[in-house]
């Protein structure tokens, strides 16, 4: 899954699009919604912003994965995207959880930045409670007390996270470094480490960027990484995903494959990597 951290102009928009896609993606990612720590920084476009992700998906024809931050808002999102995103600072926003839960859309639920994995997966089990069971686990590093990197990316939490539960778990290495010179190493790692997917912040042009630019990277270096894990894959056994099938998507109990291979919810990929 891969795309700007923030829909900003049209122009950025679809030059990322059709990049991810050219260099093989499965899903565009971008925020028209925005959680920031000042509310002075930019908040995203909102509903404009929707309807960029809209467009850029029936260019490119990826489905997209955006951000929910309010409940109010659940069903304007899942009108436009094919995977509704719980932030983490929302991880235990409780209602959030609730009405996502309400919907059959796929939902990516974000590990909190100082959340244990248990409280990750009472998060999950708020949204399958509420029958949607389409859901997806995503590591994107916790705090710690090095400032190096922005978070601390736990990658051992992919392997815990697979023994407790039959849901996919993806890696976001752009949040979890916060720096684009770290995210195709850590990449390839999560990969090693058995991660179904990768979530990861490409924009066309990161020094224009209104939102974490610092750690999105450029076209050609997504482009370049994607050739990377192309060749990472076959020595995990796996294969990477053409496509994300969401709008098919089987219930936990058709998903659970036997053999020792895992199926997942949300594509019915046996022993492939579903991202970037």
């Amino acid at each position: 899954m891969a795309g700007p951290c923030a829909v900003e102009t049209r122009d950025l928009l679809l030059t990322a699009a059709e990049a991810v896609a050219a260099a093989g993606a499965c899903v565009l990612r971008g925020g028209a919604f925005k959680p920031r720590t000042s509310p002075k920084s930019f908040q995203g476009l909102g509903e404009e912003g929707l309807l960029l992700l809209e467009e850029a998906s029936q260019r490119t024809g990826l489905p997209v994965v955006t951000e929910v931050m309010d409940p109010r808002d659940v069903e304007l999102v899942a009108r436009h995207a094919a995977i509704l995103q719980v932030g983490s600072r929302n991880m235990q926003n409780f209602p959030l959880l609730r009405e996502v839960g309400r919907q059959r859309k796929p939902v990516l639920l974000k590990r909190g930045a100082a959340a244990t994995l248990d409280e990750l997966l009472h998060a999950a089990d708020y949204i399958l409670q509420e029958g949607n069971e389409h859901v997806i686990l995503c590591e994107r590093g916790v705090r710690g007390f090095d400032p190096s990197t922005r978070y601390l990316l736990d990658l051992a939490a992919v392997p815990v996270l697979q023994q407790r539960t039959s849901l996919p778990v993806i890696v976001d290495p752009s949040h979890g470094t916060g720096e684009a010179s770290l995210v195709a190493p850590m990449a390839k790692a999560a990969l090693m480490a058995g991660a179904d997917g990768l979530l990861i912040e490409v924009h066309a042009a990161p020094e224009l960027a209104l939102c974490d630019g610092k750690q999105a990277l450029r076209p050609a270096d997504f482009s370049q990484l994607m050739a990377e894990l192309r060749r990472l894959v076959p020595l995990c056994g796996r294969r990477l995903a053409r496509s994300l099938a969401v709008s098919q998507a089987p219930s936990a109990a058709e998903a659970s494959g036997g053999g020792g291979s895992r199926r997942h919810p949300t594509g019915s990929f046996d022993d492939e990597v579903i991202a970037p």
